[in-house]
C-alpha cells in the first residue's frame, strides 16, 4: 500500500516491534509506524469555498420588471440576446446570440447555451450560485432565469435596450446613472 522507507529512515518491520503480528484481517499500524517522507499526512485547516455576493433581486421576482417577463414568457430569445450581448462585452451582438438560442430552442438545448452565459455574469460580478447550480436553474426555471440575470444587468447601470456599445459610450460621456434604490430598501 505505501511503499517502504529504507531500513535507515525507520521503517516499520516486525522484528523490530516484537516479531510477526498475527493474521486478524485488519491492517495493523502500530503507533510508531514511520512513513516515508512524501506520505505524512499534514493537518491543514479546511477552507470553505469563496461565497459570492448576493443577486440583487431573488429568481422568483419576475414582476419586478413586468415588461421584461412579458417578453421573456413569449420570446426569451430577446432576452437572452441582450443579456449575451453585455455579458460578451459587445464581442458578439444580441441578433447572432438570441438566434443561436432560439435556434436551439427547438432542440430543448436552449438551456444548456445559456446556463453558459448564467456562469459567466455570475463570474464577472461575483455572484452567488444560488438557489442551485446554474445548469439546473436554467434546466427547471428558464425564463425566471433569464428575467433574474437582465435585472441584475440592469440593476448595474445597464441599459437593456441600447446593446454595449451604446452603453459604453454613455459610460464614457459620464451620463451614466446610478442604479435607483427601491422604495422598500433604505441604506
Amino acid at each position: 500500500m505505501y511503499p517502504s522507507a529504507p531500513h535507515n529512515q525507520g521503517a516499520y518491520t516486525p522484528e523490530a516491534h516484537g516479531g510477526p503480528v498475527p493474521a486478524s484481517g485488519v491492517p495493523h499500524t502500530p503507533p510508531t509506524q514511520a512513513y516515508a517522507a512524501g506520505y505524512i499526512a499534514r493537518n491543514t485547516p479546511f477552507k470553505a469555498p469563496a461565497v459570492g455576493m448576493p443577486w440583487s433581486t431573488g429568481l422568483c421576482h419576475c414582476c419586478d420588471d413586468p415588461a421584461n417577463c412579458v417578453i421573456t414568457c413569449f420570446c426569451p430569445c430577446i432576452t437572452f440576446g441582450q443579456i449575451a450581448e453585455i455579458v460578451n462585452r459587445g464581442q458578439t451582438s444580441c441578433a447572432s446570440r438570441g438566434a443561436i438560442y432560439g435556434l436551439l430552442g427547438f432542440t430543448g438545448f436552449a438551456c444548456f447555451y445559456s446556463c453558459f452565459y448564467r456562469s459567466k455574469l455570475r463570474g464577472q460580478y461575483d455572484l452567488e450560485e444560488a438557489p442551485c447550480v446554474d445548469c439546473l436553474v436554467h434546466f427547471c426555471c428558464e425564463t425566471c432565469a433569464l428575467c433574474q440575470e437582465y435585472r441584475e444587468l440592469k440593476m448595474r447601470g445597464y441599459d437593456m435596450g441600447i446593446g454595449w456599445e451604446a452603453n459604453m459610450g454613455r459610460q464614457n460621456r459620464g451620463m451614466t446613472v446610478p442604479p435607483s434604490v427601491g422604495e422598500g430598501m433604505t441604506r
